[in-house]
């Protein structure tokens, strides 16, 4: 495949399939339909014809050159599954272009630190299992790094210590770099309230926003209703990509978490109970 899209990757050798699709043709046709020298036209055919691409049947004194369709319905089926994949993710595209226009709508009003301090967001999510299990998914850390970034991001530690004064850590990694967040708990009842702060850190470990966030966890029919209500302060110039992203990245977390509870609750499901194990 990446020889078929070499070849027709030159606009010279993709006129001459064009022609070929029509009717085989010589080598001196091709060229005068191409308005190239024959020995360029040759050496394009040549080129095709190691990928597979045209067929030469010589004549006589004269070499006819005919397309072969097989690689290019492989190529068609290939360009096809491309974008169906793109159509199937056209979503995580619109989460791009919304993040862009929330970054030039925030940078436009940042004129100042503390520019944005006080500003609240609120997040909710019904889940389909008991509170101790999501309670779970936010202190045990093995279980928190499985969904606490955003996708594309890989956590490198994080840590929620569910006791007055406990630690609060999240560190992230992607291919542009690492991003951490420390703060500590203020509050914690098991399994219904956490209550802490986290400090957006830049590169020389300066805070660039801080986030206060409490989170409830409310029993319903349904299984758990979790709420997460968010406050910044000490927010900075610097911080616009950050506050841009909140809704947008809180959204993606939340549906990490969703997932993770998921699997578990499957993995939880398959592990037999010991009255199973004994059973003949």
């Amino acid at each position: 495949m990446d020889r078929i899209a070499s070849a027709l990757g030159d606009a010279a050798r993709w006129r001459i399939v064009e022609l070929l699709a029509e009717r085989p043709r010589s080598v001196g046709e091709l060229a005068e339909s191409t308005g190239l020298r024959q020995p360029q036209t040759t050496k394009h055919l040549q080129t095709l014809a190691r990928a597979g691409l045209v067929t030469v049947f010589p004549l006589g004194q004269r070499r006819v050159y005919a397309v072969e369709t097989e690689p290019l319905a492989a190529l068609s089926h290939r360009l096809r599954q491309l974008v169906e994949a793109t159509e199937a993710h056209e979503g995580e595209r619109d989460v791009i272009a919304r993040y862009r226009a929330a970054i030039e709508a925030e940078s436009a009003v940042a004129d100042r630190d503390r520019w944005a301090d006080g500003r609240t967001f609120s997040f909710e999510r019904v889940l389909a299992v008991p509170r101790d299990v999501v309670w779970r998914h936010w202190v045990d850390p093995d279980l928190l790094a499985s969904w606490w970034a955003p996708p594309s991001m890989t956590v490198t530690d994080c840590v929620l210590e569910p006791l007055e004064g406990g630690r609060a850590v999240l560190e992230y990694r992607d291919a542009e770099g690492r991003y951490r967040s420390e703060g500590k708990v203020h509050a914690a009842k098991e399994p219904e309230r956490l209550v802490f702060d986290l400090s957006v850190l830049d590169a020389p470990g300066a805070v660039s926003f801080t986030g206060h966030y409490d989170l409830t966890l409310t029993p319903t029919p349904e299984g758990t209703l979790l709420r997460v209500d968010l406050r910044i302060t000490e927010t900075t110039v610097e911080a616009v990509p950050y506050i841009a992203g909140i809704g947008t990245g809180w959204g993606q977390v939340l549906d990490n978490l969703t997932d993770a509870i998921g699997r578990t609750r499957r993995t939880t499901e398959l592990v037999p109970t010991e009255e199973e194990e004994v059973q003949p």
